[in-house]
């Protein structure tokens, strides 16, 4: 959901999103990063809309029971991955001056329960960087090595022969210890390209799973679907799996919402208990509701359509490109994992 006028381009797919000043804005989205005066909202379309947070901002519970009161959260709650509701105006940068901030309690917890996850992951790799920067400096040290080295054969070439000899071996010496030093350079590049491409994934495969109306039950075919997907990663590292479900516009808004999450859900479990899929594997989860449907819903055979769970298999670039061995401390194990599919 997202209600601006035209001066705001949200449509853009992957762009930043400008709000004119002044103008009143609703926008319902996923929270993809946090900075310390506010975060970045994923709206519909793909577009980005930079959110500003003040000491006024409200931010509470979007609750169904009418007969309790809504809860209250904190700016800290506002974690990646939340589904989020953000009201404002648009300031002078274009960006969203957020006077109230709503958000499903259901939504919060499955949001803090992702970032436990993510959080070990993003120490491991600024552990990875640290021991980059150290291998750089043996580089570094080997190459003041080499320089002395040199010195020293200059000097032995002004002495006799046993001095010329010394001098030869120095040389001899000197040029191992640059191809050493060279070779410790390639890696440093070589592993600072695999961390740059750590965000970027190339799409390795899909499929869509169909469900019955206000069922959230695999059937065969969606789990022969499901099987053949799950082939074609089998021993394939840097990878994970986008899991995304969705429903009809039959029945109430708030109820296609939680049974397209349990379709997800039902996808997610199905993979990890047949075919040994790590739970690390799997991306959040996100039940869309009767949101972006794909066919029309005043049809039998559109809502059929609609009635669905995409799943993405997406490959890391930076830990798996052609022809070069990933490091074990950026892959995070020194040995292959035992179960069917890494």
């Amino acid at each position: 959901m997202a209600n601006l006028a035209p001066a705001a381009s949200a449509q853009d797919s992957g762009r930043t999103a400008q709000v004119a000043a002044g103008q009143k804005a609703n926008v319902e989205g996923v929270i993809s990063s946090q900075q310390p005066e506010g975060l970045t909202l994923r709206g519909p379309g793909g577009a980005t809309y930079n959110v500003v947070l003040s000491g006024n901002t409200e931010i509470k519970e979007k609750k169904a029971n009418p007969f309790r009161g809504a809860r209250k959260y904190s700016k800290a709650d506002l974690v990646a991955g939340l589904h989020v509701e953000v009201k404002g105006t648009g300031d002078d940068s274009g960006s969203i001056s957020a006077s109230e901030i709503r958000l499903r309690n259901d939504d919060f917890l499955m949001a803090q329960t992702m970032d436990t996850r993510v959080v070990p992951v993003e120490n491991r790799l600024k552990e990875t960087q640290a021991r980059l920067g150290d291998t750089e400096q043996n580089a570094q040290r080997l190459s003041g090595q080499v320089q002395e080295l040199s010195s020293v054969s200059n000097a032995a070439r002004g002495g006799a022969r046993a001095a010329q000899e010394t001098a030869d071996n120095a040389l001899s010496t000197a040029t191992d210890a640059r191809s050493v030093a060279n070779d410790a350079q390639k890696g440093v590049r070589a592993a600072n390209d695999r961390i740059t491409s750590l965000d970027d994934y190339n799409v390795q495969g899909t499929t869509t799973v169909l469900f019955n109306a206000g069922s959230a039950v695999l059937s065969n075919e969606g789990k022969s679907s499901l099987a053949k997907l799950a082939e074609s990663i089998h021993g394939e590292r840097g990878f994970v799996i986008e899991v995304a479900g969705f429903a009809s516009s039959d029945g109430d808004s708030a109820l296609n919402r939680r049974l397209s999450q349990k379709r997800a859900d039902a996808v997610i479990q199905h993979m990890a208990e047949s075919y040994s899929i790590p739970l690390r594997r799997f991306v959040m989860p996100m039940g869309y509701g009767e949101n972006q449907p794909i066919a029309d819903n005043n049809t039998r055979t559109g809502r059929k359509e609609n009635r669905r769970v995409e799943v993405r298999v997406l490959v890391n670039k930076g830990m798996a490109v052609s022809g070069e061995s990933v490091p074990s401390a950026i892959a995070g194990t020194d040995r292959p994992e035992t179960t069917l599919l890494q």
